[in-house]
């Protein structure tokens, strides 16, 4: 029997071809006969083994494309159990709303929203915060960061940040004017502020780490 495929969710975003491809590094090398494919089809992301949604540009506009459809199938996998990685705005698309170009409503899995990096800018610090920038641990141990250095660098390409958050839901910050949510986990939804497919070793190894997780649904 053919096992369940990774799915990376193609909604007409942004990194949809570079994450497939971590995802099926990370797969090969540890071994594992998941096929790894790139699909809008809310059937085949019912089906799923994992969900990977991979996000460039702004909130309203990906939450725009996300649409009805992905959007329930995404819900109700993930419901069951299927563990989700959200990248970039895939991770911010996890919050209750994003501030970019007005309010609009996200997915509401974790606490808080998405805004403006004010206190970057208040500091005269530039934006997009663009670049490398060290991964600080919120938590003793999560396995999505099992492995990693204690000087890991995460790749990060954004201006809006999640604020109001829940400190539960927190596996790693960054600072960058303050503190940067990087790494969110709650049940078996997680994301990442940084793009782990650009982000070489880390993000190879954070990818691994997302493969083999075998978390306990959100309630």
């Amino acid at each position: 029997m053919t096992a369940a495929p990774i799915v990376i969710i193609d909604y007409n975003g942004g990194n949809l071809a570079s994450a497939a491809q971590a995802a099926r590094r990370a797969a090969a090398d540890l071994g594992l006969p998941h096929d790894v494919v790139i699909s809008g089809d809310p059937s085949t992301v019912r089906a799923a083994s994992r969900i990977i949604l991979p996000g460039q540009g702004a909130f309203d506009h990906c939450a725009r494309e996300l649409g009805a459809g992905l959007r329930d199938a995404i819900e109700e996998a993930t419901r069951e159990g299927t563990p989700f990685l959200g990248i970039c705005v895939g991770m911010q698309l996890m919050a209750e709303r994003g501030l970019e170009h007005g309010v609009t409503p996200g997915l509401g899995w974790i606490r808080g929203e998405i805004a403006p990096m004010d206190d970057a800018t208040g500091l005269g610090l530039r934006l997009p915060h663009m670049g490398w920038n060290r991964l600080d641990h919120t938590r003793d141990s999560h396995p999505l960061t099992e492995g990693l250095a204690a000087d890991a660098h995460g790749y990060f390409v954004h201006s809006y940040a999640l604020r109001g958050y829940d400190e539960a839901d927190l596996v790693a910050t960054a600072e960058y004017g303050g503190r940067v949510p990087a790494i969110v986990a709650r049940g078996n939804r997680c994301g990442t502020q940084f793009h782990v497919e650009k982000s070489q070793r880390t993000g190879l190894r954070i990818m691994a780490n997302f493969l083999l997780w075998q978390p306990v649904p959100a309630v």
